[in-house]
């Protein structure tokens, strides 16, 4: 095994990094996806999809994360980041075009039942979730690229989350927002910003030189003994909030004895609370912190945990806007730690296809957890909380307890990883 090269040298940096403007297209796509999250749940009542119908839909856009996130990401080194990211915007505008016309369709009663269903899962599943999973890869390979040192790498992918919490504050606002003008304004609203997002990418975003570009990007195999421990660790606290993430409209409107209409501007509310909580944790704390990834792993954890159990409690709305907001606060602290930690760890070469695989470990918990969260909910609204609780608190302890987070820092010698 050959040692690898996890930073690159001044002839490996690409030139002019655009890190900035990389980070502009995430938070536009991100921004389009969750402008959705507050009227989702509504949504799929007023037009007579059930609760397991809805977590079916996530899923399916889950799935295609996990299905397409490697091949994305190692495309984002061979073919360069500029191609990858049109084509991704392309999707991305087309399918909520499409998507937003469905949901007209079926307000109207034009469309109903199974034909509904089976163009949700198209529309807002397959084909969003295709294109959005080529996103974050890209924006983490590049960053990996670009970034020269532990402390660089680490405020490099807390900007990734950054923006991330930005456009759940920002989504959160319009989809909540707009949602008091119809359910299908939000809908009408997110191709805007998608077609921005192309223009921005078209018109500004170097294309890379043939030099700067790999010609045989490397695959990474997700037990591979560098990065497999990361990898669970984000897999079991995606899992935790995957739980939850979908049904946090029904524990709005179930709690709080809301409407349609006002359960999306709550809701919106909620996941603002918890923008705010990643915002907080990934452009204040991270960056000021200089904590190593497994610092940031545990710290995370403890406090999301926390968040967790809070939300178990039916105490009217300040407790369970308070729960959201420290998750929030607690995931945004962990992320940088599990997307910074594994990249420190392989070659150049390696990075796109890590990226890749750390965008599938994070899709693949919301291929079972929105199905399974909402599914449990119909059963008892407090069982999927609870589940997730039980979750976070094992990865804690995992993240506590296996050597790899507890050597890493003082053991820079791959072959004994």
């Amino acid at each position: 095994m050959t040692a690898p090269t996890p930073l690159p040298t001044s002839e490996t940096v690409v030139s002019r990094p655009q890190t900035p403007l990389l980070l502009g297209a995430v938070l536009l796509v991100y921004l389009g996806q969750m402008t959705l999250n507050p009227i989702i749940a509504p949504l799929s009542r007023e037009v007579g999809l059930a609760e397991w119908q809805v977590g079916v839909t996530i899923s399916s856009a889950a799935l295609m994360l996990v299905l397409t996130s490697q091949f994305w990401g190692r495309r984002s080194q061979s073919w360069g980041r500029k191609p990858v990211l049109v084509a991704a915007f392309a999707l991305a505008t087309v399918t909520m075009i499409l998507f937003a016309l469905v949901a007209w369709a079926g307000m109207t009663g034009l469309v109903t039942g199974v034909a509904l269903f089976v163009l949700f899962v198209l529309f807002r599943g397959i084909g969003f979730g295709a294109a959005i999973a080529a996103v974050p890869p890209t924006a983490q390979a590049y960053i990996a690229d670009v970034t020269t040192d532990e402390t660089a790498r680490v405020k490099g992918m807390a900007g990734v989350g950054a923006v991330q919490g930005i456009a759940m504050v920002g989504g959160s606002v319009i989809g909540g927002l707009l949602s008091a003008f119809g359910l299908l304004t939000p809908l009408i609203a997110v191709p805007v910003l998608l077609v921005a997002g192309l223009v921005l990418i078209t018109v500004r975003l170097r294309r890379e030189q043939r030099h700067e570009l790999i010609a045989e990007p490397a695959r990474v195999r997700p037990f591979d003994p560098r990065v497999w421990p990361f990898l669970l660790a984000g897999f079991g606290m995606f899992t935790a909030l995957g739980f939850i993430q979908v049904i946090t409209g029904f524990i709005v409107q179930d709690r709080l004895g809301l409407d349609a209409q006002t359960t999306g501007l709550v809701t919106g509310g909620a996941l603002l609370a918890a923008g705010v909580g990643m915002i907080l944790a990934q452009a204040v704390i991270v960056p000021r912190s200089g904590w190593t990834p497994p610092t940031l792993l545990r710290v995370g954890g403890t406090i999301a945990l926390a968040g967790f159990l809070l939300l178990i409690m039916d105490a009217g709305p300040v407790p369970l806007f308070s729960s959201i907001l420290i998750i929030g606060l607690g995931l945004g602290i962990a992320m940088p730690g599990y997307t910074a930690g594994p990249t420190l760890l392989v070659n150049r070469e390696e990075q796109g296809g890590l990226a890749g695989l750390i965008s599938a470990t994070t899709g693949l918990t919301f291929v079972i957890a929105p199905t399974a969260g909402t599914a449990l909910y119909g059963t008892w609204a407090l069982l999927p909380i609870i589940v997730g609780a039980a979750i976070m608190a094992i990865i804690v302890l995992f993240v506590f307890l296996h050597p790899r987070f507890r050597r890493m820092p003082a053991d820079p010698d791959p072959e004994k990883r």
